[in-house]
């Protein structure tokens, strides 16, 4: 099936691969060595480079005499067959380093693989002139994890709710139009180079959330993933599916997806088989069971570990990944019951089942316990675990972080999150591992279970997509550098943050004056600390709108079977997590963080909401008490979104009028929604707690 209606007419934005980003590179004399797939998508790129900016190009095979290149691409000789370099043939573990050396001013790019050669090409893109000034150097790169995927939220049908994309802010999808794959995919293309040059080698194509027609893309409609396979193809991208876990039931025929029963398991056995068939790189299959309504093992009372495995053994042969999310809670709780604890959900349902899982099982984890708000403490599950294989899953479409109609970088939670360490910060093998190593498996870990020397099953990362039909892909301009910031922070989690927003400003707007770029950075940089000002306090969360949560509504979900988040009262606010005294859930982490959070004296202030119930006079470590702190938060955040629009508004004229206009017209609604979050809950806390804001503001 195909169709195409596509809603924005304007070209898509270069985001961070324009014209100017090749300068340096397309004017200089560079030479391509090698075969394969990717190879042939490196000449391109070069041969399209040099064109326009008057360099010369060679195409070579491995082994030629080069002279006088000053920009050398090659594969190594012993990697040089197509067969060795198809990306077809690669397994899971495809080799994607590269060894880049300068010597006097020309620059060798080497890799085993053409995938790593691909990556090269884009290093060098973004080293930009850097690349071939400076000292002599001899580098290796390589990626911290094989496994760097996105999850989009794309519906094949415009789904009555959700729409086209759930949870999408960015205009309709990029694969789809209202019920049929696009029979132009060359968005598409384009996607896939922006995600090839950032690292990106995995995607998922379809909401978590399978429909009826969407489960058909596992079937009647595999032609379509084909297509959309063959593009991602190019440029060193497998292509993986969200499937229903009662797919042997809707699609087959079948009277029960009952893990254990034979005949489902060879359902799934030739279904693996035809998809195979017909993409030999697929990745494998992402599914969501047992969660917010969706079908599971629960139903036939089987565990999450037997559905997995069932899935994962007719995968196996073909080296596929059963991605199995780790988000199964009760959306149907009784507010009323405080004993019931959403965060405590995860780590209920999958601890217990470490060790159990399949070695092609990647359990996916959300980085907090409760659901992508803008702040949560460190999933427990990500320590819980430590013999089976985890993917941090983190949200680049901003849910619960403006909708892309705020300027929010999240560049520094994701850092602050990967650099997480459960254990103490110096132990055994030099220190406790950080979260990113726990996902990664590079490290071992100083306690738990206490020997000190197992080392982590190696996982990844896994992120929601942001990414629609919009002509600026992202919806806001500035939300770009999200996605530029998760695909970098996967291929090198110990990247800083604010280093990776100068490189996408620099890549977005070449050859702009340096106000235009200081202005960007000192509008995004901070922006995430911004939100949280203006929003849920010292880590509340859901105090958004039910449904589509957007704007404030303090008690929207606090008193829905959803969970509640606050508990306020007349006498204070929070939710009580401890072990003494409440849920339980802070039992859930090792030590110290278990005796940390369980302490009011040694709870962090930006958590302290989050794990313990207390009065609005209590004093934080930052010597104000939590109503004022409210107050001055909410009005301090408002401030900070003047000073974004502020800094803005002085270079604007200097960028695109496109770009200008409409970052103009979602920092007005910034602005907008900001002052309503501060309004509305300054306002309610007044009237909770019955006291005044001690700097005598205005609230109503």
């Amino acid at each position: 099936m195909t169709g195409d209606t596509q809603r924005s007419t304007a070209a898509p934005h270069a985001a961070w691969l324009p014209d100017g980003a090749f300068a340096a590179l397309g004017s200089r004399r560079v030479v391509v060595a090698g075969d394969g797939a990717l190879t042939g998508t490196v000449a391109e790129e070069v041969a399209a480079a040099t064109a326009r900016f008057g360099g010369a190009f060679s195409r070579l095979e491995v082994g030629d005499a080069v002279a006088d290149a000053e920009l050398v691409l090659t594969l190594s000789p012993a990697e040089t067959s197509p067969a060795a370099s198809s990306p077809a043939d690669h397994g899971e573990d495809t080799d994607e380093s590269f060894r880049f050396t300068r010597e006097a001013g020309a620059v060798v790019v080497q890799a085993r693989t053409d995938a790593g050669l691909l990556r090269g090409l884009f290093h060098v893109v973004r080293l930009g002139e850097a690349a071939f000034d400076g000292p002599d150097a001899d580098e290796t790169h390589a990626p911290a994890t094989d496994l760097r995927m996105l999850d989009h939220w794309d519906n094949v049908d415009v789904h009555p709710t959700m729409g086209q994309v759930e949870r999408g802010y960015s205009g309709g999808s990029i694969f789809y139009d209202n019920g049929f794959v696009r029979s132009d995919l060359s968005r598409v293309e384009r996607y896939a180079r922006l995600l090839a040059a950032v690292g990106i080698n995995r995607v998922a194509i379809n909401n978590v959330n399978v429909h009826e027609h969407e489960a058909h893309l596992l079937t009647d409609d595999l032609g379509d993933v084909v297509r959309i396979a063959a593009v991602f193809r190019r440029w060193g991208i497998r292509v993986h599916l969200s499937v229903s876990f009662a797919s042997p039931i809707l699609l087959g025929g079948l009277g029960t997806s009952d893990p254990l029963d034979q005949d489902v398991a060879h359902w799934w056995v030739r279904a693996a088989a035809r998809v195979w068939d017909a993409i030999p790189d697929f990745g494998g299959f992402v599914v969501k069971a047992d969660s917010e309504g969706q079908p599971g093992p629960f139903a036939y009372g089987r565990t999450h570990a037997d559905g997995a495995n069932m899935l994962a053994a007719a995968v196996e042969p073909y080296d596929g990944l059963i991605h199995w999310r780790a988000f199964v809670y009760n959306h149907r709780q009784d507010w009323r019951d405080r004993s019931t604890d959403r965060a405590r959900a995860a780590f209920d349902h999958f601890h217990p089942l470490d060790g159990t899982f399949s070695d092609n099982v990647i359990v996916q984890v959300k980085y907090g316990p409760l659901d992508f708000q803008v702040r949560e403490p460190v999933s427990p599950v990500l320590a819980a675990m430590p013999h089976t294989r985890i993917a941090l899953e983190l949200q680049i479409t901003q849910e619960y972080t403006g909708q892309q109609k705020h300027a929010v970088y999240l560049g520094p939670q994701w850092s602050q999150i990967l650099g997480f360490r459960f254990w103490e910060p110096t132990g055994r093998d030099g220190g406790s591992p950080t979260v990113a190593d726990l996902a990664t498996g590079r490290g071992k870990a100083a306690e738990d279970p206490g020997t000190g020397t197992w080392r982590k099953p190696a996982g990844g990362f896994a992120a929601v997509s942001n990414v629609g039909d919009d002509e600026f892909w992202t919806g806001h301009p500035f939300a770009q550098a999200n996605l530029y910031a998760y695909g970098r922070l996967c291929w090198d989690p110990t990247l800083d943050p604010a280093t990776l927003l100068d490189e996408w400003v620099g890549l977005t707007f070449p050859g702009a004056p340096d106000a235009v770029r200081q202005a960007v950075h000192t509008v995004l940089d901070r922006s995430w600390e911004t939100y949280e000002q203006y929003t849920a306090p010292l880590g509340v969360g859901f105090m958004v709108r039910p449904g589509h949560h957007y704007g404030p509504d303090v008690d929207g979900y606090e008193y829905t079977p959803w969970g509640t988040y606050h508990f306020a009262d007349r006498d204070g606010i929070g939710v009580d997590r401890t072990v003494r005294t409440g849920t339980g859930y802070a039992g859930q982490y090792p030590s110290p963080w278990r005796e940390t959070y369980e302490s009011l004296s040694t709870c962090p202030d930006e958590l302290l909401l989050f794990f313990h119930h207390v009065p609005y006079t209590h004093v934080l470590h930052s010597g104000t008490t939590v109503i004022q702190h409210i107050y001055d938060t909410h009005f301090e955040g408002v401030e900070r979104v003047e000073a974004m629009i502020a800094a803005w508004s002085d270079v604007s004229t200097l960028v695109d009028p496109r770009l200008s206009e409409r970052v103009a017209e979602r920092f007005a609604e910034q602005l907008h929604s900001a002052t309503e979050w501060r309004d509305q809950i300054s306002a309610y806390f007044l009237r909770k707690s019955g006291i005044p804001d001690e700097l005598g503001r205005t609230i109503y």
